[in-house]
């Protein structure tokens, strides 16, 4: 049987950079940035959220997706 990785506190660092990549995100929305950077900074911080959320998922022993 494996053991469940330890869950992460919101003042984790992987919480606190898919925070400030949503952030980043917001920002280039609001101040106009090129689509194409707009979009770049989307998915980093959906892949970043998605990545924590994942993580959780298997920490609290529930399904989740495939490690990449």
């Amino acid at each position: 049987m494996k053991c469940k990785p330890p869950i992460l506190y919101p003042d984790h660092p992987m919480y606190t950079d898919a925070v400030d990549a949503m952030k980043r995100y917001h920002e280039a929305q609001a101040s106009g940035e090129p689509a194409e950077e707009v979009e770049r900074l989307r998915l980093i911080a959906e892949s970043q959220f998605q990545a924590v959320t994942d993580y959780q998922l298997k920490a609290l022993g529930g399904p989740a997706g495939p490690v990449h």
